[in-house]
């Protein structure tokens, strides 16, 4: 079983992640399972790990400049304003690859998504096993992302080799990732960066379809992902959802006569999207562990975060 490590033990970490030991921990967005980018070994056991394909590219993670420069080969002036606006923070820039960057992190695609997170033991952990470090979310491919320890170590825990517990995560969504092309940005995934705030910099184009083929420009983009066990619906109006104890609801706000119903989470009573994105995965994990037969969820406002977790939801829902 994983070791479970303390927030003042990531020295201890960071010295697993340089021998080639993979090490889960928390970033603003959910857990991520890390390994030195740089060792091809150690990224292919993520792999191994999670059950992941090796088309399906992994983020490498950041804590400095001077690690930025030796992954890639090439900074536009567009993508310097995405930095200088977004880093540290939940956006994955997808840039050209230097040569010492492993194919395997990029599923032979000659460019690399790269993230500065705004964490502080992600930060620190980075920056003490002076490597960058390669990070998917730290869950089984295809589940539902981690944003607690507890989570990892349900998913995980006999896989790996430690998770620090930097306890909840703060924006409980993946990070946004995003190609520059020309003079605008393109959204490959979407997620703790809105597209408003990214059109306020540049013209922003979504390229979030489904992608079910080999060798995808970025994570996140299989048609069925970020999935319970539990078959998960949409719906637009909850008078027509089957009543049951064996039926769960994952709504917004609010679900009228929600005693019809076996159990109810409810992400943000104010109508907080921001308050949203943080309960989700874990609203969604309680959901799974309940031993239903269906979950039902309620559509976001299609706008800021609401994007994003529509997004989630609707790939989550797929057979």
């Amino acid at each position: 079983m994983a070791a479970l490590l303390k927030s003042d033990e990531i020295a201890v970490a960071a010295d697993l992640l340089r021998r080639g030991h993979l090490v889960a921990f928390p970033t603003e967005t959910v857990y991520g399972l890390g390994a030195d980018a740089l060792n091809p070994g150690a990224v292919a056991r993520v792999f191994e790990a999670k059950g992941r394909p090796s088309f399906d590219p992994l983020i490498v993670h950041i804590s400095d400049w001077d690690m930025l420069a030796d992954l890639v080969t090439a900074i536009t002036p567009l993508e310097r304003r995405l930095m200088q606006r977004c880093w540290p923070g939940p956006l994955t820039i997808v840039m050209p690859k230097s040569s010492t960057v492993p194919d395997l992190v990029t599923a032979g695609l000659p460019r690399v998504g790269v993230r500065w997170p705004d964490h502080a033991i992600a930060q620190r952990l980075i920056t003490l096993a002076g490597r960058p470090v390669a990070a998917p979310s730290a869950n089984r491919f295809g589940g539902i992302s981690p944003t607690t320890a507890e989570h990892v170590l349900e998913q995980l825990g006999d896989r790996i080799d430690a998770v620090i517990d930097g306890g909840p995560c703060r924006v409980g969504l993946e990070s946004t990732v995003v190609e520059v092309r020309g003079d605008t940005i393109v959204v490959l995934r979407l997620g703790g960066v809105t597209v408003e705030t990214l059109s306020r910099i540049a013209e922003v184009e979504i390229d979030v379809a489904h992608v079910d083929k080999l060798a995808q420009s970025a994570p996140g983009r299989l048609s069925r992902h970020y999935a319970p066990a539990t078959h998960l619906t949409i719906t637009k109006d909850w008078e027509q959802v089957p009543a049951g104890a064996d039926v769960g609801v994952l709504s917004f706000r609010h679900v009228p006569n929600s005693e019809r119903f076996g159990q109810v989470e409810i992400l943000s009573s104010s109508g907080s999207l921001v308050e949203a994105a943080t309960n989700f995965f874990a609203a969604l994990s309680r959901l799974d562990a309940a031993g239903l037969r269906l979950i039902v969820a309620e559509r976001f406002p299609d706008e800021g975060l609401g994007r994003a977790l529509n997004d989630r939801l609707e790939r989550a829902s797929r057979r």
